[in-house]
């Protein structure tokens, strides 16, 4: 079958991978769409290490093939959306609602695949960007077969990140203000998110000026071109001069999270979603945190999938979740080096690769 292998070097497309069968308490299904994110970026170019060889895709919508032992929430023929979570569902954690924080769920990679006779990782419990893959039950959520799979695949990571990180872990309120740094793929689910909890001023920066349509699109109502202003805070300063109330860091700079506490008003919040360096350090005032604001780190949404995109898909029959706008370009698997350097060069909001 078809599949996006990096060998440590490189990433290309091959056609001769091979999925086992599922075992008790997984799923195979058959993709149909998978998001091109930067986390997966973020392998090839090592900003997240990985050990290869690594079969890549972590956004992926499909239909169930087959299940193991023990699994009765899908069956074949479900449409589902994937999650990255491969929680235990018993621990501690797990047991209060916190699934992001199973430490089962960051553990080493199992592989699941094969190439040759050799065996392939799978990245973040996942690996969409292959034509079959097999992951743990609670990783499938079951969604309408009226979701087209291109706009259902986005759910399970940038929807999940983005408007996740708005709802569950800042619980953004009517009537605040939220600052975003960074209109793309995850930006503008922080945006979106922003609308849905009822912000009123939604500021989206941008260092990249043909963003400011589909930011205002998915819910700013302001834009701040950071390419022209001469000082970026500044010009934030002049829509909220006393500061945002929450201020979410979607780049994974170290400049632009401090830029983002800084921007903060009294008892605000900066929400760090993107991914710097894993050795890079950030700085900050420390005094200025002593009027009540908070600097949060924030995995995958704070999310909890099996409800979460449950949700998120009937928002979107609802027309309050914007979904089909986020695919900016689809492509077939096979023109994944086009997908990647049309995402490097912002060209898109989100490509996703179809099989």
């Amino acid at each position: 079958m078809r599949g996006v292998v990096f060998d440590g070097k490189q990433a290309q497309v091959v056609d001769d991978l091979e999925v086992r069968a599922p075992g008790p308490g997984e799923v195979l299904v058959a993709i149909s769409a998978a998001g091109l994110c930067h986390s997966d970026l973020s392998v090839i170019d090592g900003t997240i290490p990985f050990p290869p060889p690594v079969v890549l895709g972590h956004e992926g919508a499909g239909v169930v093939e087959a299940v193991g032992a023990g699994v009765t929430h899908v069956e074949a023929g479900d449409h589902v959306s994937l999650s990255t979570l491969a929680n235990c569902g018993a621990c501690a954690d797990c047991d209060r609602g916190r699934p992001t924080m199973c430490r089962k769920a960051i553990g080493r990679p199992g592989q699941p695949f094969s190439r040759g006779g050799t065996p392939l990782f799978q990245f973040a419990s996942n690996s969409a960007f292959a034509e079959r893959t097999v992951v743990k039950a609670v990783q499938a959520v079951k969604i309408p077969e009226d979701i087209p799979a291109t706009s259902a695949a986005l759910i399970g990571c940038g929807v999940l990140t983005g408007v996740g990180a708005v709802l569950n872990r800042a619980r953004v309120d009517h009537g605040e203000s939220v600052v975003v740094i960074g209109a793309g793929g995850i930006g503008l689910n922080v945006l979106q998110g922003a609308r849905i909890a009822g912000a009123v001023t939604i500021v989206a920066v941008d260092a990249n000026p043909a963003k400011e349509a589909v930011a205002r699109r998915f819910g700013a109502t302001h834009f701040v071109d950071a390419s022209a202003a001469g000082d970026t805070s500044a010009a934030v300063r002049e829509i909220l001069p006393t500061g945002a109330d929450h201020a979410f860091e979607c780049v994974g700079h170290v400049r632009l999270i401090r830029q983002a506490i800084d921007l903060l008003d009294r008892h605000g919040q900066a929400v760090l979603l993107g991914v710097p360096g894993f050795k890079e350090e950030a700085s900050f005032q420390v005094s200025s945190l002593y009027l009540d604001k908070t600097v949060m780190g924030c995995r995958y949404g704070s999310s909890r999938p099996q409800r979460d995109i449950a949700l998120y898909a009937e928002l979107y029959r609802q027309g309050k979740l914007m979904l089909d706008e986020l695919v900016t370009e689809v492509y077939p698997v096979e023109d994944f080096a086009k997908a990647v350097d049309d995402a490097r060069h912002g060209r898109v909001a989100r490509g996703v690769l179809t099989f």
